[in-house]
């Protein structure tokens, strides 16, 4: 018959305190890892994108500087083509920078501050055409462009 007299206790740990301190280690190594190898995703994707926003920053600089950066001014005025016959038409283009109001004289059209627009013209004799830009503090520019026609 069984007397749990005769048996002697076991002496050390148990095979279930081994099993659960090792199950214990691997799952707190296995956590570390996926926190730590996270943290490095983190810190690789930040590091893109800083690179990537300082090269756009760059680009965008270069855009602006482009565009006339923060002087005011006439970039561009001129007529295409230059010459044209009797009821032909011509487009007077312009790009300014900085400028409040843009007017044409003699009048051609609707035209506004733009980087980039152009106006048809179809006059009957030779003109000459002045772009006047003006800046918040009265400023003003001009520039001259004339149609030949033959």
């Amino acid at each position: 018959m069984f007397n749990p007299s005769d048996e002697k206790p076991r002496e050390g740990p148990s095979i279930f305190a081994v099993v659960s301190v090792l199950l214990f280690v691997v799952v707190i190594g296995y956590l570390g890892w996926i926190f730590w190898s996270r943290e490095q995703r983190d810190q690789a994707f930040m590091q893109r994108a800083a690179a990537e926003a300082a090269q756009r920053r760059s680009q965008d600089q270069q855009t602006f500087q482009g565009m006339g950066g923060n002087r005011f001014a006439i970039l561009d005025f001129y007529a295409n083509p230059g010459v044209i016959s009797r009821g032909d038409r011509a487009d007077l283009c312009y790009s300014v920078s900085n400028a409040k109001s843009v007017t044409l004289d003699p009048p051609a059209g609707a035209v506004w501050p733009s980087f980039d627009r152009c106006v048809n013209v179809s006059p009957s004799k030779t003109t000459t055409y002045m772009l006047t830009i003006s800046d918040a503090q009265g400023s003003t520019q001009s520039s001259r462009v004339t149609v030949e026609v033959r």
